[in-house]
């Protein structure tokens, strides 16, 4: 006979964190990607496996025609596009490779 004893804690862990500047809303709402990326909780977006499909048609549509979304470039240089687009695309991978997990938006 024998005695096996386990204790087990299941503790949230950050697989994914950035930032970027408000100063890029406007092309992200150009892109169709404000909501999903500032607002996912008003969209009922609760885990990374909703916003899977909004950001990979927002990085399309980024991607497809770059000079469209410089237009929306911050003209103090804190907001371009060179930057938005790398942001978007990391963060999809993230939601793709963690779709359960939580999705928290700090604005």
């Amino acid at each position: 006979m024998s005695l096996d004893v386990t204790l087990t804690a299941v503790r949230p862990t950050e697989v994914y964190s950035a930032n970027i500047t408000h100063n890029l809303g406007l092309m992200a709402e150009e892109a169709g990607i404000y909501q999903p990326l500032w607002r996912p909780e008003e969209l009922g977006i609760k885990t990374a496996a909703g916003l899977i499909e909004p950001l990979r048609a927002g990085l399309a549509l980024l991607e497809q025609d770059p000079e469209r979304f410089r237009a929306f470039n911050s003209p103090n240089g804190w907001g371009l596009y060179e930057h938005f687009v790398p942001f978007v695309r990391d963060y999809l991978n993230a939601c793709e490779a963690n779709p359960d997990a939580v999705v928290t938006a700090g604005r």
